[in-house]
This record gives C-alpha cells, structure tokens and sequence, in this order.
C-alpha cells in the first residue's frame, strides 16, 4: 500500500481546511452557513463511504479506525443542530455562551486532529514494520 500518497492526500486536506478557514473569519453569516452546509456534506459522504466500508469487511477484518470515523460522523449532527438552533436565539448572553462552546469544541476537534495525526502515523510506521517482517520471515524459510 502506498501511504505516501495518502498522506499527500491528508496534508492537502489539511490545508485546504486552513484556507477555508481563514477565507470564512470575513464572511458574512449567510456565505458561513453555506461553507457549513458544503462541508457537512462532505464529511457525510466521507462518513458514509467510511460506515459501507466497515459494513462489507468481514467482523475480524473490521478496522478500528473505519469504525470510529463512521460513530464519529453522528457526533456532526449534535453541531449541525446546534447551528440550527443558534439562529433562532435572541439572548445575546445565551449566544455568547453558545459561541465559547463553540469555541472550546473547535479547540477539541483540533486537538483531537493532532492526536489522530500521530495515531494514524504510528499505524502506519506499524504497517511498514508488519510488512518488513513478514518479507524478512519469507526470505529466510526461502534460503
């Protein structure tokens, strides 16, 4: 398996991330709930492709990672109905409270980026590890 490209893959998304970002801080709120609404499409496609994957491998090939990036994608609704429910309060202090919920639930979903970074770096070091050996073990019963 190449890895190479899927890391390439996941650096761009990376930063295609970062730009939309960056490019939705002067948005108005009608351009963001746009941006919102393309990127939760996105991330259910990216679910639902992760979700069918899990669902045709056999029980004992099921990967931990497919798993939970599909029980991941329900934990976006509570966030889409958040935004709903946002747009209908009138509380200024209610809102406030709900943007540093917000907030702190951004700083979580990145920090919890950068850990399933490391995590997805270690299984695959792991992989090249298990591939390295099993070559090793076939070349030796070889010889």
């Amino acid at each position: 398996m190449d890895f190479s490209d899927r890391l390439d893959a996941l650096q761009q998304r990376a930063a295609a991330a970062k730009t939309e970002v960056q490019a939705a801080a002067a948005e108005s709120r009608e351009q963001l709930r746009q941006r919102i609404d393309q990127t939760q499409s996105e991330l259910n496609r990216s679910a639902a492709e992760a979700q069918q994957r899990v669902q045709q491998a056999a029980p004992d090939e099921r990967s931990q990672w497919a798993q939970m990036k599909a029980d991941a994608a329900a934990k976006t609704e509570d966030i889409k109905a958040k935004i709903d429910r946002r747009t209908r309060q009138l509380d200024a202090k209610a809102a406030a409270s709900d943007a540093d919920w917000a907030e702190g639930g951004a700083a979580d979903a990145l920090d919890f980026a950068e850990w399933a970074a490391y995590n997805a770096q270690l299984a695959v070091l792991d992989a090249i590890d298990a591939r390295a050996y099993a070559d090793e073990l076939a070349s030796t019963a070889r010889t």
